[in-house]
Parts: structure tokens; C-alpha cells; sequence
């Protein structure tokens, strides 16, 4: 792995994937970083020995270019880096809702870019990555992308026209299972156990109903079935949940969500 790899504007995602990357085998002297604080940059050297630079720098000096910025912010960011892209280089943006198009349309004509939403389950190594090219990345700049994200998890390729789904599923998705626990947390209080216990209840049974739905092969119908007994207690609390619309609102978070992603691609901040 000798390709220089900069991350613009490393937040903790971008620190992520810096960390994962090393662990993976990159070496941290083709690893460059920028920040908009110089002492958040110089935190990025002290933890993982990368080297900082300016976006004009790394624009010139890196083989590929990850943009983590905002999607708000990355407007200002491309124009800053523009007159500094050869059209050799490859730009991966991170950021939810914006389109290749927007990239291509400010960098020089044919230059390569691959959008990437990822999860923050990267700063565990288990995210979620989906790919997808651009007008002018071939398939090995997304087996490129697939080898940076693959170190902080899973990658998956998809047409770009679903991104926006993606990132409402995927993107978001980690959010609506920490709010899911949350209230569940409650429930255990009101049920009158300790907060720490019903926690812990709560988090074991999640992980291992994660890995049932990832290691068995079985529909999640019949895995829920399968704990839903004639006249028992499943059975009457998934009643309450239908009662309550539960199913109808995750839909519609998520037609929210991806609404959003929209929104995002055409400018509305």
C-alpha cells in the first residue's frame, strides 16, 4: 500500500477510518490530514503518527482525496481545492446528499469520484459502507474505496440513485437502534429495574439478535416467531406495537430521512 491517502476535514468518522486504515497495514507516513484546527491536527499526528497539511497540500500530494466535510461545508471546500486536483486523482466524498455530479461540475472535467455514505459503527470497525461511481471512476477506483472502507467494516456497491435510501437506512440507521434502547431503557425503569441492569438486558439481547439476523440465514419473521409463543408475552407486546403504529412510523422516519438526503443534493441546508 504505497498510494497517499488524505482525509479533509477529520472529524470522527475521518479518525476513524485513519485508525482502521493503520490497523489494516497502511502505513501512517502515506496517510496525510487536514483540519480546520491547527491543534486538532497536531492531535491527529500525536495519536496516529499521520502527517497534517493544508487542503492546497494534500489536493497536490495525495494519490486520493476523502472528503469529510459537512455536506454544507463542501461547496466552500471544493472551491478551495479546484485549481489544485489533477484529474489523476481520486476524490471520495463522505458527505450525506451530495451528488458526484456536484463534485464533477467544480473539478476538472474527468476527474474520478466515488460517493461513500458510511456509519459511525466505524469507530468500531463494523460499519456499513455504500459505494457508488461517479461519470468518470472505473472499476478499480471502487475497489479503492472498497479497500479504505473495508477497514472499518462492511462495503457495499449500489447505483448511485439509491444512495439517498441508503443513507436513510445505513446512514441514519444507528441512530434509530440507540433510540430504540433508549425506550426500551425506560420501559425497564417503569418495569422497576435499575437503570445499569436493564441496560445491560438490553444492549446483550440486541447484540445477540444481531448476530442471529446476520449468521443465520433465517427472514426476520421467522426469527421473531420463533420467540412468539401462543398467548405468551411476545405476542401481546408486539400487539401493543402494532396497536401503536410502530411499523407505520419506522416507514415513515425513514421516507423522512431519505427526504432529507434529497433535500441535501439540491441545496437546502
Amino acid at each position: 500500500m504505497t498510494q497517499k491517502v488524505a482525509v479533509l476535514g477529520t472529524g470522527k468518522i475521518g479518525e476513524a477510518l485513519l485508525s482502521g486504515m493503520i490497523r489494516a497495514g497502511w502505513a501512517p507516513t502515506d496517510l496525510l490530514v487536514t483540519a480546520r484546527r491547527p491543534e486538532r491536527a497536531e492531535e491527529l499526528r500525536a495519536r496516529h503518527g499521520v502527517t497534517p497539511v493544508t487542503n492546497a497540500e494534500a489536493a497536490k500530494t495525495a494519490d486520493t482525496l476523502i472528503l469529510t466535510v459537512k455536506p454544507q461545508d463542501m461547496g466552500t471546500l471544493l472551491t478551495e481545492l479546484a485549481p489544485h486536483v489533477p484529474t489523476d486523482r481520486l476524490v471520495i466524498s463522505g458527505a450525506a446528499g451530495i451528488p458526484t455530479s456536484f463534485l464533477e461540475e467544480r473539478l476538472a472535467q474527468g476527474t474520478p469520484v466515488v460517493r461513500v455514505m458510511t456509519n459511525t459503527p466505524a469507530l468500531v470497525d463494523e460499519a456499513m459502507s455504500v459505494i457508488s461511481a461517479g461519470s468518470h471512476a472505473t472499476a478499480g477506483h471502487l475497489a479503492h474505496a472498497e479497500e479504505i472502507f473495508g477497514a472499518v467494516g462492511k462495503t457495499l456497491r449500489v447505483p448511485e440513485s439509491q444512495q439517498d435510501a441508503c443513507t436513510a437506512l445505513s446512514g441514519s440507521g444507528p441512530a434509530y437502534f440507540f433510540y430504540l434502547v433508549e425506550a426500551m431503557t425506560d420501559a425497564g425503569i417503569l418495569l422497576g429495574l435499575p437503570r445499569d441492569k436493564a441496560h445491560d438486558l438490553i444492549v446483550q439481547s440486541a447484540i445477540g439478535a444481531a448476530i442471529m439476523l446476520r449468521d443465520s440465514g433465517e427472514h426476520p419473521v421467522k426469527l421473531r416467531e420463533n420467540v412468539t409463543s401462543p398467548a405468551g408475552t411476545t405476542i401481546n407486546a408486539i400487539r401493543e406495537l402494532e396497536n401503536h403504529g410502530v411499523r407505520a412510523a419506522l416507514i415513515a422516519a425513514l421516507e423522512a430521512a431519505r427526504d432529507r438526503s434529497r433535500e441535501l443534493a439540491s441545496g437546502n441546508s
